[in-house]
């Protein structure tokens, strides 16, 4: 076999993403965003806040820890979930964002899939709305073009309660994986395109491919292996892969012990042109985008990293 050089000599050449507030996400280095579950109920029990003292205490632990965005969520989307109504959303989501926002001027992403519910949150100062629905609500993309909001479109087959038996079939039925980069990409162009027909900017449009979302294991490693082929060109990349059930099925971990294969992961997305990583465990996987990007910055210097001959 052939001497081939592997690096992290990947630089982000994504331009500076505006937010509402005047600040800007800058790609220039991965950034990350640190989830703050305001659920009971959401899949890795340690990531539960669901008093809005423990949420935002949870928020700006984070926030010293080298977080660059805060995630609240107040939805779980674990496999198998069943969704909540807008008024219990907003109930945990406001009381949790009124007070960090008093604290803290760190970037706020909301992970909704409803207009009702983005729009309430964006007046409380929040300035991307992270949709895993990819727009299954009409009036989400002309609410964040109206209000200047980053917007986050994600690939997900099916709903949190459906997506996992849609995998098990898929798998069951001899599906070809390999399929799933055309099929995440096609549904991501589609959704930019619906965002950029409502008057979202290019610029303020992040690209999730769901990993995890209605995907068997064999699909999640491929959409890992061939990242930047699955969302179009030129968008920042939004990875989510934190303490997942497919890391469980690889490791035979449950998941209070998934941190390391967390970390491998994430390696593999950011050495892949993951722009940002969507994390539990913030000072990890702060410590994890510092080394990275050192190797990136070494890299240029031309020291690749050459494996011996096999």
């Amino acid at each position: 076999m052939k001497n081939q050089a592997y690096s992290f000599t990947f630089l982000s050449q994504k331009a500076p993403l505006p937010l509402p507030g005047g600040a800007l996400l800058d790609f220039s280095r991965p950034l990350v965003m640190s989830i703050v579950n305001l659920t009971p109920d959401s899949f890795y029990r340690q990531s539960r806040n669901s008093r809005p003292g423990g949420a935002v205490k949870a928020a700006l632990r984070a926030e010293e820890e080298g977080a660059d965005i805060i995630d609240f969520g107040a939805e779980s989307t674990r496999p198998g979930s069943d969704y909540v109504s807008p008024e219990t959303e907003l109930s945990r989501l406001i009381p949790v964002l009124r007070d960090f926002r008093r604290l803290s001027k760190l970037p706020v992403s909301v992970d909704t899939r409803r207009a009702l519910v983005a729009r309430a949150v964006l007046d409380e100062g929040a300035d991307i709305i992270n949709d895993i629905s990819g727009l299954a609500d009409p009036d989400m993309a002309s609410l964040a073009a109206g209000r200047g909001a980053a917007l986050v479109l994600m690939h997900m087959r099916g709903t949190p309660k459906t997506m996992r038996r849609l995998a098990e079939e898929k798998e069951k039925a001899g599906y070809e994986a390999s399929g799933i980069v055309a099929e995440v990409r096609d549904f991501l162009a589609a959704a930019a395109e619906k965002a950029s027909a409502a008057g979202v900017g290019r610029e303020k449009i992040i690209m999730d491919p769901g990993i995890g979302f209605g995907k068997t294991l064999e699909e999640n490693s491929i959409l890992l292996n061939r990242l930047a082929e699955t969302c179009p060109p030129d968008y920042p990349i939004l990875v989510g892969l934190s303490r997942k059930s497919f890391i469980g099925e690889i490791t035979g971990r449950e998941t209070e012990e998934r941190l390391a294969g967390t970390l491998a992961a994430q390696t593999a997305a950011l050495a892949g042109g993951a722009d940002i990583i969507r994390v539990h465990d913030t000072g990890a996987a702060r410590d994890l985008v510092k080394v990275i990007h050192s190797l990136r910055l070494s890299g240029t210097k031309e020291h690749a990293v050459v494996p011996k001959n096999s």
